[in-house]
């Protein structure tokens, strides 16, 4: 069964070889999935030949999700994973863009993918041209930088609560109460120079 899921992906690889000659830049085939690196001012016209060609017909938009690799060139990857019912097939579709490239949008090919760039611009900053209302949807009003991005910090630029005397939520820089610990992730019973509770029974006769 596996032989036959591989060959079909093998041959639909060949396929989008051939009809995306100019946008595909690679085509793998790794754990029984088919990953496809497109040329990212080219996606939008990709994601609908996948969508409407007969032999791929990949219907749905099950994903965009962004990755962040901030020693590259290009940044960000983003991946778009999409569901063939008909062909019982998933594909996987992967970009790369910098920080103030723009990516096209692909709301008019698959109106789903609106929430998914919207999520995508607020936590990475990926930039979506030719979306309809490119706002965040998951930070706070006025939130300062990208949360996901790897060289966001840990506690974040601000902090936001409700100040009672001016009756209204209000933002400050990050205090922290106590200094952050430092935890040597080691499990405690391997390597302790203390004897753990119950411990001292290890080892003495039950009888």
């Amino acid at each position: 069964m596996t032989d036959i899921v591989d060959d079909n992906l093998e041959e639909l690889c060949e396929h989008l070889k051939a009809k995306l000659a100019d946008a595909v830049v690679d085509c793998h085939i790794r754990l029984g999935e088919l990953t496809i690196f497109v040329v990212s001012n080219q996606i939008l016209q990709t994601i609908q030949i996948l969508r409407d060609d007969t032999r791929c017909q990949f219907h749905n938009l099950i994903d965009i999700c962004g990755a962040d690799y901030p020693e590259r060139t290009e940044r960000f990857e983003v991946v778009y994973h999409l569901l063939s019912l008909t062909n019982n097939q998933r594909i996987r579709i992967k970009i790369r863009t910098g920080e103030s490239d723009h990516v096209p949008s692909i709301v008019d090919v698959f109106p789903s993918a609106n929430w998914f760039e919207r999520e995508a611009y607020d936590l990475y900053g990926i930039i979506f041209s030719g979306h309809p209302d490119l706002r965040r949807m998951l930070t706070d009003y006025g939130f300062d930088g990208h949360p996901l991005r790897k060289d966001f910090p840990m506690t974040g630029f601000v902090e936001v609560r409700y100040d009672d005397e001016a009756k209204r939520v209000v933002y400050e820089p990050v205090r922290l109460v106590q200094e952050f610990r430092n935890f040597d992730f080691l499990s405690p019973w391997e390597g302790a120079d203390y004897v753990l509770p119950g411990d001292e029974k290890v080892g003495k006769d039950e009888g």
